[in-house]
């Protein structure tokens, strides 16, 4: 009966009364809209969250035997990875985020929706480090050093990411933004 070794504290996902479709499944219905949330501001688009979600997910349940400990911590740090993984592999992302900017030509009087989409373009702006840092930082309130650990960098590099990040977040929002139309 015992499936995880003595110096192994917590319960691991691959032991036998962890199955892995019953472990993902309170894993969604307990942190699903946090973890959505965080994926479409990595992305950039509800779509491409939804898509990045479903890839990390799909890696998670392969590796399911592998993976020591909490699976949320293995499941955030590999949505970090295959975002940055997208960013490195298409630079033209960000001509597809330009479409989320978009006013809309009758306002419909919702703050709400107006600021996250005010948040979602300038966080566009930002090289993928910096945004990375940011939304783990400011949105997912992660502390500095687990933000380094998702992020697979250094402290330092987290501080000076978020220094950077946010100092480019205040000048963008100074800066008018583009609308997308023409004169």
């Amino acid at each position: 009966m015992d499936a995880g070794s003595a110096d192994d504290p917590g319960p691991r996902p691959d032991d036998a009364a962890a199955q892995p479709v019953e472990v993902l499944e309170e894993l969604l219905a307990a942190r699903g809209e946090q973890l959505l949330r965080t994926a479409v501001l990595l992305a950039g688009s509800r779509a491409d969250g939804e898509d990045l979600l479903q890839a990390a997910l799909e890696r998670l349940f392969r590796r399911w035997r592998t993976i020591r400990g909490d699976p949320e911590g293995y499941l955030r740090r590999t949505l970090y990875h295959l975002a940055a993984d997208g960013w490195r592999r298409n630079g033209a992302w960000r001509a597809r985020l330009g479409l989320l900017g978009r006013p809309a030509s009758v306002p419909d009087g919702t703050d709400a929706v107006d600021q996250r989409d005010q948040i979602i373009r300038l966080l566009s702006a930002l090289p993928p480090r910096q945004r990375t840092a940011v939304v783990l930082r400011y949105w997912e309130d992660l502390s500095e050093a687990e933000a380094a650990r998702a992020m697979g960098c250094s402290v330092g590099t987290v501080k000076a990411a978020c220094s950077r990040g946010l100092s480019r977040l205040r000048e963008l929002e100074q800066t008018p933004q583009p609308t997308g139309r023409t004169a």
